[in-house]
């Protein structure tokens, strides 16, 4: 019988070099596919610019109450008065640019997010050897700790905002790709087949018949892509990310317990507005009271 000693040599003698293995494959991709890179930096740094462009040139008076009519005929009146009470409270304490910033983020990876997840889902419910191929990525997607999708996003784009919203797309995909998937596969057989009797082809079947019916299981991916991106680029902020997370690493750094606090509170206010809207939208009904 081998003892513990002589076990623990032998597997390090014979230890595969995972963390070699992967570090080589992304020197590799980096230099092989650096025009690439390049052409995607430029593409998002521009999307990130004209959102956060969009968000900050009306006043914040408008801003609020654009939310505020949003969240009244989505989500209800208690939703749209929080909401303006809680971007009231950013204002005055001297965050709303930093809010401006995180939510071009926020918008920016979501969408990107949901442009590449929302047609994998359709395709993965559609083709089952998709789905058989897409479900073991998507576990390594989720269960990988967040904080290292920021080594690769630092390698292939450098420090910034960049890296943050590629790393945030990674990390709040799985959800957008699996409930798309479950919400089409979730479609009564027997409409889809009233829609065949009556001659419907493939994309009418799919634009009219299920995802219309999938539209609640839909949404519920998006309100879980837009929160998971919310918690990333907070994350995102030790890679160069600006923004709430930023305050917050901040205070953190400089163990000033108020700013971490206001930076905190600023992001609990926007994380329960989009949760509120988002779900809001995806129920029938909603949270109106």
């Amino acid at each position: 019988m081998l003892n513990n000693l002589a076990l623990a040599n032998i597997l390090q003698e014979y230890r595969l070099p995972l963390g070699d293995w992967f570090a080589s494959l992304i020197d590799w991709m980096r230099f092989t596919f650096a025009a690439q890179f390049d052409a995607i930096r430029s593409a998002i740094d521009w999307l990130i610019d004209k959102s956060g462009d969009l968000l900050s040139f009306p006043p914040f008076l408008v801003v609020a109450l654009f939310v505020v009519v949003l969240a009244w005929f989505l989500s209800g009146r208690g939703v749209a008065i929080f909401s303006f009470v809680g971007l009231l409270v950013i204002y005055n304490i001297g965050l709303w640019g930093e809010t401006i910033t995180t939510l071009s983020l926020i918008i920016t990876a979501t969408l990107l997010a949901l442009l590449i997840g929302v047609p994998l889902g359709i395709v993965a419910a559609k083709f089952r050897p998709v789905d058989i191929v897409l479900r073991p990525i998507l576990d390594f997607m989720q269960t990988m700790p967040a904080f290292v999708y920021l080594i690769p996003a630092v390698f292939f784009f450098r420090i910034g905002a960049v890296p943050a919203v590629f790393a945030t797309i990674i990390f709040a995909m799985p959800p957008a790709i699996r409930l798309t998937s479950l919400g089409i596969r979730q479609v009564p057989e027997e409409l889809v087949e009233a829609g065949e009797d009556f001659g419907s082809n493939w994309f009418q079947l799919l634009f009219k018949v299920q995802l219309p019916q999938a539209l609640p299981t839909i949404m519920a991916g998006i309100n879980q892509c837009i929160m998971l991106s919310l918690s990333m680029v907070v994350i995102a902020a030790m890679i160069g990310a600006s923004g709430l997370g930023s305050v917050v690493l901040t205070g953190i750094s400089a163990l000033d317990v108020g700013m971490g606090f206001e930076g905190g509170i600023a992001v609990v206010v926007i994380a329960i507005v989009l949760d509120r809207l988002t779900q809001g939208r995806g129920s029938s009904k909603g949270y109106r009271n």
